[in-house]
């Protein structure tokens, strides 16, 4: 996705759910606020000029410095990215739209941070989110049977998680 025109109408349309961009990128994006997430979601999908008709993939960046020097370094605060590769296999052009989330819901260690499923918009989220949930924490709120996917239902916390600390057994099998 190149050019203004692109943006242009997306901030039209959406205004300030449109939170920012890079559409100069190795990867084109745009930053959408959670609330605005579904809608312009769809929008991307269903319009004629672009019809992104696939998701590949939802990847979680963790931004969170375990190291108090790096930590003091930053000047950003600690939170999420949900990240959503998508593709129109129709228009040959490809989209990346982040979504920033805190990394925990109402600053409550543990609770996890919720974003708006996107299963009813693409099929494919099924899975993509449910690997999320399972490996990086992220509640999607709507998602029709969200459970871990890769790890046992009874494992505690979410591997990909920066703070996350691997258990030293599980069920009397001692690892490390």
């Amino acid at each position: 996705m190149s050019g203004p025109g692109f943006l242009d109408k997306l901030k039209a349309k959406f205004g300030d759910k449109i939170s920012g961009s890079n559409l100069e990128a190795l990867d084109p994006w745009i930053e959408v606020t959670p609330d605005g997430l579904v809608e312009v979601c769809r929008h991307l999908k269903t319009s004629p000029d672009w019809q992104f008709n696939l998701l590949n993939c939802i990847t979680v960046v963790d931004y969170l410095h375990t190291d108090e020097k790096k930590a003091k370094k930053v000047d950003w605060e600690p939170h999420l990215e949900i990240v959503y590769h998508l593709s129109s296999t129709l228009n040959k052009h490809t989209l990346v739209v982040k979504v920033k989330s805190p990394r925990w819901k109402d600053d409550q260690t543990g609770a996890l941070p919720e974003i708006p499923s996107l299963v009813d918009v693409w099929k494919t989220a099924d899975w993509h989110e449910r690997e999320t949930y399972d490996l990086s924490g992220i509640h999607f709120v709507g998602h029709p049977d969200l459970r871990r996917i890769l790890c046992p239902e009874d494992w505690v916390g979410h591997p990909l998680r920066k703070d996350y600390e691997m258990p030293l057994e599980y069920h009397g099998i001692r690892g490390r």
